[in-house]
């Protein structure tokens, strides 16, 4: 237990960002009167920030020969995240952080049991079973009872 501590840190450190970032989004979105423009800021600074982490940590590049052996779809996490931070923009003023978190968190866990179901983009196989399906259920119900009390 003791070496998933750090982990278990990070992913709490992690879910503390993400309404932070979109409160601070969406102020930049008040300035540029654009999501889209607020949201490619924000990338602009996180890329300069990622380049400036791995010159130095010195992290070398991968060689460009060895691309032909990963999917075509491994780029498009960028695009994925891209539209999050677009969307965060636009929803955090309008539902508030609860409610903004707790959809997209439960839109999480809807792909995470398909994605962990069929194994697919490199998960590996967890079936669905009652206990997830239960879980799945309880957040959607957080859901219901945050956006109506």
């Amino acid at each position: 237990m003791n070496s998933l501590l750090p982990y278990l840190a990070l992913a709490i450190a992690a879910g503390f960002v993400l309404p932070t970032q979109a409160g601070i989004n969406s102020r930049l979105n008040l300035w540029t009167q654009s999501p889209i423009l607020a949201a490619a800021i924000s990338f602009a600074v996180g890329t300069a920030a990622l380049i400036v982490y791995a010159v130095i940590l010195r992290v070398p590049l991968p060689p460009v020969s060895a691309l032909k052996q990963y999917p075509w779809w491994i780029w498009t996490g960028g695009f994925l995240g891209a539209f999050l931070v677009a969307a965060t923009v636009v929803l955090a003023p309008r539902l508030g952080a609860v409610s903004m978190i707790a959809l997209i968190v439960s839109g999480q866990m809807l792909a995470s049991v398909v994605l962990d179901h069929y194994g697919l983009i490199g998960y590996a196989v967890h079936p669905v079973n009652a206990w997830r399906v239960c879980g799945i259920l309880l957040l959607v119900g957080g859901v219901v009872l945050i956006r109506t009390h």
